[in-house]
């Protein structure tokens, strides 16, 4: 075990604490994924990128000499998350932090009964088994710190069943339940493990080509952008939330200010349902 003190709430607040910290993100070329790595870069991490292929904007912040590393491979196999978490290790020693972000949807427009089984084992691959996989790989070099921390995000849906997302919410649910379970294993040695509940957000795998929107309004005869409306008017606010709103929240769970929280599960989503 590392001789570094236990975490404390420190008035110099999360950003000094996560300076020189090796961070690890999954799903890191686009979406929340990216916005995360740029919030720790920001905060003076090093982070460790993985994802499917390398991006411009992950490539600008290289050529900026930021203190990233990407790492491309896929996360849907049964190698690659531990082989991120590898790279990590060689290049920096350890791993201070795990961020679970890789994840896919694909709506169901046609019913329960056209959800094959491969389709049920994809979405549990790349929704369930990926974070699975690389908190196995990540969990002794966490413990080896005596205050690692593993952030995960899941989705509203793991409390929000949907018939048109009814694969994706169930892998969300075993996802959140995995993490509350472990929280509670690895909570005395020093590891905090929480996890992140979006509802809809102003990403791609919503609102780009291909995305949710567009696939329920292709299924429709309508506009995506109605599809988006209906969406964001079911939260209270009326809105998406953004990806910063969700890095930020990752931040706060990876650092001092939040020492005594584990096992929470902390759903951003507007309002859309009822947490209690």
């Amino acid at each position: 075990m590392s001789s570094r003190p236990p975490e404390t709430a420190a008035p110099n607040g999360p950003d000094a604490s996560l300076v020189g910290r090796t961070v690890v993100v999954t799903g890191a070329g686009r979406g929340i994924g990216l916005v995360v790595v740029e919030a720790f870069l920001a905060a003076g991490s090093r982070v460790v990128a993985g994802s499917r292929e390398r991006t411009e904007a992950l490539d600008e912040h290289v050529k900026r000499g930021a203190e990233l590393t990407v790492v491309e491979l896929d996360l849907a196999t049964p190698d690659g998350p531990a082989a991120l978490i590898a790279e990590a290790v060689a290049l920096h020693g350890g791993v201070d932090v795990l961020v679970n972000n890789v994840g896919a949807v694909r709506p169901r427009v046609d019913g329960f009964l056209s959800v094959t089984d491969e389709d049920w084992e994809w979405t549990f691959t790349i929704n369930f088994m990926a974070a699975v996989r690389a908190t196995r790989a990540a969990l002794p070099h966490l413990l080896a710190t005596g205050a690692g921390r593993i952030v995960t995000v899941s989705s509203v849906n793991a409390r929000l069943p949907d018939p048109l997302v009814i694969d994706y919410g169930a892998a969300k649910a075993a996802l959140t339940n995995f993490c509350k379970a472990l929280s509670k294993e690895v909570g005395p040695h020093g590891v905090r493990v929480n996890t992140i509940g979006p509802g809809p957000v102003e990403t791609a795998l919503w609102q780009g080509e291909g995305g949710v929107a567009a696939t329920v309004a292709q299924s429709r005869g309508i506009d995506p952008q109605d599809v988006a409306r209906g969406a964001a008017g079911q939260s209270v606010t009326g809105r998406f939330t953004r990806p910063s709103e969700v890095a930020d929240l990752v931040l706060h769970l990876a650092g001092p200010s939040s020492a005594n929280i584990t096992g929470a599960d902390f759903i951003i989503d507007g309002g859309l349902v009822d947490s209690l």
